[in-house]
């Protein structure tokens, strides 16, 4: 190529990413590590994202720390979204629906069934109609769409339709596998089945967070196999200071060892089979006052904190608070509350033992599995045997797994951990730690960047040595 005529301007990316930064959604931290990657190596990146009315009206919390982390060359853009599905205050009902709401159900659902059957498809036309408006003006390269939801994918095919703008989908969760029960999320006649084809069909590549989900898809669409390819979720390290760095706490031999789970609970998880086996392990003398700290949030929605604290064993009050009543049997369990992405490093410092709940069957990669084993701690395993993530800690030193639900198994897998991490060293701290060190997300995103680069048509152009902005 003659390097005169050559295109110095950098790629431009329309990435559509509804949970972004302050969402505190679990799929926010790939988003924001691939956005930040992405301006890293030289991208020009523009995000559309969710309205903040929903991350506040409807979800009911943000992360504010977690949006100062995003890479400040990086354009957000918020396209609306109908809150219809949602709005439980008659107050705020249009005209239309005040009047006449069976009507208005009814027109909603015939949308969903013959336009697109998700609830964000407003939003997903919206982003459509932004893209364009922000194309006019300075074209895109490329498209990155990230579900759920996935009227973002609906929203890259038909993007693309009307500009030729290639695009990529990155299913950092399942849209027609459910992942809980390892069956068809819908009937054969769903839409979301011919949607999907759809979408596939045009699209210049696929992305998966492990190989079993690939092969699940690609055995489905085998005519789309050669365009997918497999981006795990990593730990950030500009977030988590190495382990060897920590060292251990001196004091550990003389206080009650402090088990943690760190993360968003949720009723897909054995959250009942965790309760009765710390209840289990605490008859154990060396666990008798050992406590379980539960970091994060309960659930994602408001209404969801009651019924996941009854399943711990834990009572709230009417102003969803938990109650301290002393007449009640001491559990060791303590609930800490939300924090935030860039408080998480101290989280996983104060506790000796990490706790990996987590929910599904042999598709499931927790994105907090990086970051344990980066912590260096001990690992105890509450979830069912086989699920995808057993894949990444297969080689974790300090990995304690039951491999069953069962709550004597589980109980002892709790003591044996609480009996290392008493005497755990620093030097065995950076060995393990030294497992997750290829799974930093910069890692794992390099291929993904140069995929996106190639789709694009676009060669890494350098000037002294660094890449083109």
């Amino acid at each position: 190529m003659n390097s005169s005529r050559r295109d110095t301007r950098a790629p431009r990316i329309l990435y559509l990413a509804f949970y972004f930064p302050p969402s505190r959604a679990s799929g926010v931290y790939r988003a924001r590590a691939t956005a930040n990657h992405l301006a890293a190596r030289g991208w020009d990146v523009t995000v559309c994202a969710a309205p903040m009315s929903f991350l506040h009206d409807v979800i009911g919390s943000v992360d504010e720390e977690l949006a100062s982390t995003v890479d400040p060359r990086i354009t957000v853009e918020r396209p609306k979204l109908n809150h219809f599905a949602w709005e439980r205050d008659l107050r705020k009902y249009s005209a239309f629906r005040a009047r006449m709401p069976l009507v208005a159900q009814k027109l909603y659902q015939f949308n969903q069934r013959t336009l697109f059957p998700e609830n964000y498809a407003s939003w997903g036309r919206s982003a459509v109609a932004r893209g364009l408006r922000l194309h006019t003006k300075r074209r895109f390269d490329v498209v990155l769409a990230t579900g759920n939801p996935f009227a973002s994918f609906a929203a890259a095919w038909a993007f693309h339709r009307l500009t030729g703008v290639p695009y990529v989908v990155d299913y950092r969760d399942s849209w027609t596998l459910d992942l809980f029960n390892d069956q068809p999320a819908f009937p054969d006649d769903h839409p979301a089945w011919k949607w999907e084809r759809r979408v596939l069909r045009r699209a210049a590549g696929a992305v998966f967070v492990n190989e079993p989900l690939r092969r699940w898809h690609a055995e489905r669409y085998p005519d789309v196999a050669d365009r997918m390819m497999v981006v795990p979720n990593g730990w950030d390290a500009d977030l988590m200071s190495p382990a060897g760095e920590a060292g251990v706490d001196p004091g550990i031999t003389a206080r009650p060892l402090r088990f943690g789970y760190l993360g968003t609970l949720t009723n897909s998880q054995p959250v009942e089979e965790l309760a009765a086996a710390w209840i289990r392990a605490r008859t154990y003398p060396e666990l008798a006052d050992a406590e379980l700290n539960i970091h994060g949030h309960l659930g994602f929605f408001k209404g969801g904190r009651r019924d996941l604290a009854n399943r711990l064993g834990l009572d709230l009050d009417s102003d969803g608070q938990l109650i301290d009543d002393p007449t009640t049997p001491d559990l060791g369990i303590h609930y800490r509350g939300p924090v935030s992405k860039t408080e998480v490093a101290s989280v996983y410092e104060h506790n000796d033992v990490l706790v990996f709940l987590a929910g599904g069957g042999r598709y499931v990669t927790s994105g907090k599995i990086f970051e344990y084993m980066a912590s260096g701690k001990p690992i105890v395993s509450v979830h069912a045997p086989g699920i995808a993530a057993q894949d990444v800690l297969d080689g974790y030193p300090l990995w304690f797994n039951a491999d069953s639900l069962d709550v004597e198994a589980v109980a002892n897998s709790m003591v044996e951990a609480g009996k290392v991490a008493r005497g755990l060293t620093a030097e065995q701290r950076a060995v393990a730690s030294r497992h997750a060190q290829g799974y930093t997300r910069d890692t794992l995103l390099v291929a993904l960047e140069e995929r996106l680069r190639a789709i694009a048509g676009r060669e890494r152009i350098t000037v002294s040595g660094q890449p083109a902005r």
